[in-house]
């Protein structure tokens, strides 16, 4: 199948608009034709008062050759305005159909893969990424054909009027085209890619940054410490000088080509008029001294084109590495779950090839059980969690809830039945009242009352005039870690839904919010199915079963008593814990 253009694939979303973009090359072609006549007026001028010197008095169209310039010259200029009007209509309304199917299919995607692959990467593809094509749509590719034009129409005029002048007012030309060649081409998309690159890496890592600054002042860190968004930096900074220096020649000397049109002018100039000097030599000469900067500015343009060229390459390939993305696989025969109990059959999962999160892994909670996943770091507690709530999808085996494949379940009723609190909860800047009807939007006033009162969230609501009408991150309305997570649990008790998963829930909360945070859990979790994540085995010792995992694998499970007396993992973990809430501070005698 033959590979579409660029400029296919983007006019492939202009819709009707698409006649407009045409509209656009043909105006912008006519201005820059149209900007060459006030030259041949200029030509005239000149011509006259070669004809009358020394007696200038006898000149009597100077006048009207100069009126005549500037109106064509503006005529020009309002053709290209026009050009750039059709233009850009055209671009906006491609660039917006770009940014509305990438946020369409990222709406398909898994939460998981598009965590992977970082919010400050999506954000640039949405954002500057489809800007580099709306930009490219509305003044590149007019500037394009007005270049062409103005080439086309530089060779006819400079051939016209003297062809001995003309000829070689064109070997800077030549040369100018012979080390551009050099500069562009397969290296200079490569460098392109790598540079768009260094900028991607360096958004990501700076979103990263930024979000991780209250751990920076907390623990008293130094921006060092951000070892990665440092690296890139650095990275960006040596692709930088080194690409630089690697262009410093060929600049040194396309620059030098393109403007040494006059040496060849002068030397012509001495050539030719040996044996005197002729007017119409003299008018010649002078006019095209005039019109060579065109020249050099035309070149200058149509290089800049060629990198414009693999930028809106390199955009459209970022596009695609999204719109390549595969969604979450629906099935057509849709059921309904029968409970909620959740249960995996030899699941195994990886997020690469290197090493499996989870392998040939198996288990079943009961409805309204509360079981609690505990063990090392990197064992799959989280990862298990995501599979519940779709975030990913197995390679191997199956998750059910309610007795049915979640790939069988409507992502709206999979939702609808699992509610998840995660340890840094997220709100959003709105009131307090919206964020928690995030839960349930059609929610009442007092429906959402009852659920904050349920989360323990009175004393927050009353510190503040508004009450549930305060909008927070405005005005110095802030809550803490665990005025937070209270929040986002009153969002998933108005959500009423029969599965709770919670994902180190009170990792942020301080001694008083803990209370508070596990009160609230107690509301939360009654006649529900709940699934704790939990590092503080506190938090899970009244679980109905606990599920130890290691490097993947399921290596214990029972009650809290039954693994402390069963001298593994889990007593080894507890041992720990005790010895941990032992430890005091000591006091300075």
């Amino acid at each position: 199948m033959e590979k579409q253009s660029n400029l296919s694939r983007l006019l492939a979303y202009a819709g009707k608009h698409k006649i407009l973009t045409y509209l656009s090359w043909v105006l912008s072609a006519g201005s820059a034709l149209i900007a060459l006549v006030p030259f041949w007026y200029i030509w005239r001028i000149l011509e006259e008062v070669l004809e009358v010197a020394p007696d200038f008095g006898q000149a009597e169209q100077i006048t009207y050759y100069g009126w005549m310039a500037v109106l064509f010259a503006v005529l020009s200029m309002l053709i290209y305005i026009g050009g750039l009007m059709c233009s850009h209509l055209a671009a906006f309304r491609i660039a917006t159909n770009i940014r509305i199917r990438l946020i369409h299919h990222i709406a398909t995607l898994p939460l998981g893969s598009i965590e992977q692959f970082g919010s400050g990467k999506l954000r640039r593809i949405i954002a500057e990424t489809s800007g580099s094509a709306e930009t490219y749509l509305a003044h590149q590719l007019p500037d394009k054909a007005k270049a062409f034009a103005t080439t086309a129409g530089l060779l006819i005029l400079l051939l016209v009027f003297d062809w001995r002048l003309g000829m070689l007012s064109l070997v800077p030309v030549i040369l100018g085209f012979v080390i551009m060649s050099k500069m562009t081409g397969e290296s200079m998309q490569q460098k392109i890619t790598e540079y768009q690159n260094a900028l991607a890496d360096m958004a990501g890592e700076a979103v990263e940054y930024v979000r991780g600054i209250p751990v920076v002042k907390t623990f008293g860190q130094t921006v060092f410490s951000f070892k990665r968004f440092k690296k890139t930096i650095e990275a960006y900074e040596k692709w930088a000088i080194a690409y630089t220096k690697e262009l410093r020649t060929p600049m040194m000397f396309y620059t030098l080509a393109i403007n040494s049109v006059f040496v060849f002018l002068i030397i012509a100039g001495l050539l030719f008029t040996r044996n005197g000097v002729e007017n119409e030599f003299l008018l010649n000469l002078i006019f095209y001294i005039i019109i060579t900067p065109v020249i050099s500015l035309t070149l200058s343009k149509i290089m800049r084109q060629s990198e414009n060229e693999m930028i809106v390459t390199d955009a459209l390939q970022r596009i695609d590495v999204v719109l390549d993305m595969p969604p979450l696989a629906s099935d057509a025969h849709l059921k309904h779950p029968k409970d909620a109990s959740v249960e995996l059959e030899n699941v195994t999962f990886g997020y690469d090839d290197s090493k499996n999160a989870l392998e040939n892994l198996s288990l079943k909670i009961k409805t309204g059980e509360t079981v609690a996943f505990v063990g090392p770091s990197g064992g799959g507690k989280t990862t298990l969690a995501s599979l519940i709530v779709r975030f990913f999808d197995p390679q191997e085996g199956k998750v059910l809830v309610g007795g049915v494949d979640v790939r069988n379940l409507s992502k709206e009723e999979l939702m609808d039945h699992v509610s998840f609190v995660f340890q840094n909860s997220q709100l959003i800047k709105a009131s307090i009242l919206d964020n928690v009807r995030l839960g349930k939007p059609n929610a009442t006033e007092a429906e959402v009352m009852q659920a904050l009162s349920a989360a323990q969230c009175m004393d927050i609501i009353e510190k503040f005039p508004a009450g549930i009408h305060t909008v927070i991150g405005t005005k110095g309305v802030y809550l803490s870690g665990g005025e937070q997570q209270r929040i986002a649990i009153a969002r998933a008790i108005l959500k009423n839904a029969p599965i709770i998963i919670l994902d180190e829930a009170t990792a942020f909360a301080d001694p008083d919010n803990e209370s508070r945070v596990q009160a609230a859990f107690t509301e939360l979790a009654k006649g529900r199915t709940v699934i704790m994540i939990a590092h503080r085995l506190s938090t899970v010792i009244n679980a109905d079963r606990i599920y130890v995992l290691k490097e993947g694998h399921l290596v214990e499970q029972g009650t809290c008593r039954e693994l402390i007396q069963a001298e593994g993992l889990f007593t080894n973990m507890w041992k720990d814990y005790q010895r941990s809430t032992q430890w005091k501070v000591a006091k300075e005698v």
